[in-house]
């Protein structure tokens, strides 16, 4: 259920609760492959497993933008 200050109409309400279950979510990690990386603080990520730590997204681990980049860096890599 989201926060219940969110007012103002159904659709504000559902994008609110979308947002909290994806930040609360556990995410898979990119060094070692467990699902056990969660959110410490704003676009701070930690993988329990391995302890790494990541930038990422507010409330995502990743964004569109950030996959965009990681993509045009591996790219480069193998082309170079």
């Amino acid at each position: 259920m989201a926060k219940s200050s969110v007012r103002y109409g159904a659709e504000l309400r559902r994008r609110a609760e979308a947002v909290q279950k994806s930040k609360r979510a556990k995410y898979a990690c990119f060094k070692c492959g467990k699902k056990n990386v969660k959110r410490i603080s704003y676009a701070q990520w930690r993988c329990r497993s391995c302890n790494a730590k990541f930038a990422g997204g507010a409330y995502s681990l990743s964004t569109t933008v950030g996959e965009t980049g990681r993509r045009i860096i591996q790219d480069l890599k193998r082309n170079a």
